[in-house]
């Protein structure tokens, strides 16, 4: 992963919200905030949430009194996030590191993360985090996605991409969302991080998007990938945009089109 990877800033978290998220997040958050329910929390921790998908799938099910503190790295991000939604007292809303919690030990019965984990610097550390601000019992969720030949989307934009620039390929997506997803691997972190059992789970899901050209306008423009195309070439991207849409209506069609997804589920306990 570079420094570029972790940036979600200008118009990429409206483009992120408005595209990737029905794309490929908004069945995964409605999984992940049935799967933090099931525990009935008091008091829930978020890291990474990007643009909110989660919070607006999970409070909804969260008790009345219930505490719930949405974290990331990025100010835009989180500020959009609060923007879209609805006014809540239970909901903290707070810019914060996850490799470097302000937060108290033991403070917290849930701590989760959709897909934020492949772009902690060190992920061990990020995991000793949130095993950190836990409580006894407490536990740890957190998704990341399956290797980009089984995100068939992701697949063919990045392919698409380097048939632009082949001397220097764009692999933001191989390398950082799809770069993390081997099981020996984030097992050995969780243990390092003191976690001593893990679960981990494939799921696979389809990813529908209503055309060819919206589906690589969300990839191209609002991803990090976006950065990767314009320090190559400032005024490529929609060249870029163009090539992938036109890849991906080979593919699959005209009209609507659907891809296979998957990503591992993973659940500790402190």
């Amino acid at each position: 992963m570079t420094s570029a990877d972790k940036l979600f800033s200008g118009s990429i978290p409206e483009f992120y919200d408005t595209y990737m998220v029905p794309l490929i997040f908004q069945a995964y958050a409605e999984d992940m905030a049935a799967r933090v329910a099931s525990v009935g929390p008091m008091s829930v921790l978020e890291t990474a949430a990007g643009s909110g998908v989660v919070p607006r799938a999970l409070i909804k099910h969260l008790r009345p009194d219930a505490r719930y503190v949405v974290t990331d790295l990025s100010q835009p991000m989180l500020d959009h996030a609060a923007k879209r939604q609805p006014p809540d007292t239970r909901i903290e809303w707070r810019q914060a590191d996850a490799l470097n919690l302000p937060f108290e030990d033991d403070s917290f019965e849930v701590v989760l993360c959709q897909y934020g984990a492949m772009f902690f610097p060190d992920r061990a550390k990020g995991y000793a985090e949130a095993r950190r601000v836990l409580k006894t019992g407490g536990s740890f969720f957190f998704s990341v996605w399956d290797k980009i030949e089984n995100n068939e989307f992701a697949d063919v934009v990045s392919h698409a991409a380097a048939t632009v620039f082949p001397d220097n390929p764009p692999q933001f997506m191989s390398r950082t969302p799809h770069g993390y997803f081997d099981h020996d691997q984030i097992r050995a972190d969780l243990n390092r991080a003191g976690f001593s059992e893990a679960s981990i789970l494939r799921k696979q899901e389809t990813s529908r998007g209503p055309s060819a050209r919206q589906v690589a306008v969300a990839y191209c423009q609002g991803t990090p990938l976006r950065g990767e195309i314009e320090a190559r070439d400032p005024n490529a991207l929609q060249h870029v945009t163009d090539v992938a849409a036109d890849a991906l209506e080979a593919r699959y069609g005209t009209g609507p089109i659907a891809g296979k997804i998957c990503a591992h589920i993973v659940t500790a306990i402190k």
